[in-house]
């Protein structure tokens, strides 16, 4: 225990220099600047994600990043860190806590730790489209969690961009939750995507994205699961040529900065960065649904087989998981459903 608590302070530790050497050994995060309509405070925001550059995510990182500096009339500077270039996404939200001037792309199944009735939203085969999900985020019961967050030194920035269905890719076929027993299946790490794939009956393997590529290559992993784009743009599909249409999570992002970053801006640079976060979210969902049908046939192309599975089977396996999870409020499933029926 005392050797996973110091290897976990030395993580922390790297990924806390990294982040110092990005930004030129400084903590700051702003500079001045001498425009003609008088001195005005530069703000350099620095976004991460694990996801590969060409990525939809990634082009639309691209977006906000164009959006905002042009709208805030280059208050706000934007530099992009695709790939976990500035650490994994538990150091970066363990670092944003402290103050650093990072936006990091997150979920709901990370933000559980601090706030657990948000984490149900990243739970499989919860709502049957995603403007269900969207309804939620909209909704007084997420307006709670969002300011609960905050008392917890986390600020979502925009929550309605559509990360996509996630499936399986793995060495061999898949048709049924019963195939999956004995392999090792890649998933990010935290409680809820652990309990997920081990109800669909697979061993759990919680790793970096950036690590799955050569992990499948040396067999010490089976797979992994993600939408489409990801399993395209981290070429994995090069040693696992099975795609398994399970689509047992339709996951939202959240972007999320640190609270005492945030409370650093002017409040109408904050509207900016939102409001321009949701205009490049809507970016992202159409060119979620450009991409998928390409990506099937550039699937397809590249060796790899696609498959339907009977997915009332899957629902079946992981349906007890609302129960498990004894960090979410009772009756929390039935309160979401409630909430999307009746839009509030």
């Amino acid at each position: 225990m005392k050797k996973l608590k110091m290897c976990s302070i030395l993580s922390a530790i790297l990924a806390f220099s990294v982040l110092l050497s990005a930004c030129g050994g400084s903590t700051s995060t702003s500079t001045e600047s001498n425009s003609k309509s008088g001195d005005k405070k530069e703000y350099t925001i620095k976004v991460s994600y694990e996801n590969q550059p060409g990525e939809p995510v990634d082009l639309a990182a691209h977006e906000w990043k164009r959006l905002a500096e042009e709208k805030s009339k280059g208050q706000i500077k934007m530099e992009l860190y695709p790939s976990s270039q500035l650490g994994s996404k538990a150091d970066m939200i363990e670092q944003m806590k402290l103050g650093t001037g990072v936006i990091q792309i997150a979920d709901a199944s990370f933000l559980m730790d601090y706030v657990p009735d948000i984490g149900i939203l990243s739970a499989p085969y919860l709502a049957d489209s995603y403007d269900d999900l969207q309804k939620l985020t909209k909704s007084e019961w997420f307006a709670g969690l969002d300011k609960e967050l905050q008392g917890k030194g986390l600020h979502m920035v925009t929550t309605n961009w559509i990360y996509g269905d996630r499936h399986l890719i793995t060495q061999k076929p898949i048709k049924k939750p019963s195939d999956l027993k004995g392999l090792k299946i890649r998933v990010p790490n935290n409680q809820l995507s652990i309990k997920t794939i081990e109800k669909m009956g697979a061993t759990p393997t919680p790793m970096p994205l950036g690590e799955v590529y050569p992990a499948i290559a040396q067999g010490v992993i089976d797979g992994m699961e993600n939408p489409l784009p990801v399993i395209h743009g981290s070429k994995v599909y090069e040693n696992a040529k099975h795609v398994t249409l399970t689509g047992h999570v339709n996951m939202l992002l959240q972007w999320v900065a640190g609270q005492t970053f945030i409370e650093t801006l002017p409040e109408d640079l904050v509207k900016v960065l939102k409001e321009t976060g949701n205009e490049a979210g809507e970016f992202q969902n159409k060119s979620m649904l450009e991409v998928n049908e390409k990506l099937v046939e550039d699937l397809k192309k590249a060796g790899v087989t696609i498959s339907e599975v009977d997915q009332p089977a899957f629902r079946e396996a992981v349906k007890d998981i609302y129960s498990d999870v004894e960090s979410w409020s009772p009756g929390l499933y039935e309160k979401v459903q409630k909430t999307i029926k009746e839009g509030k």
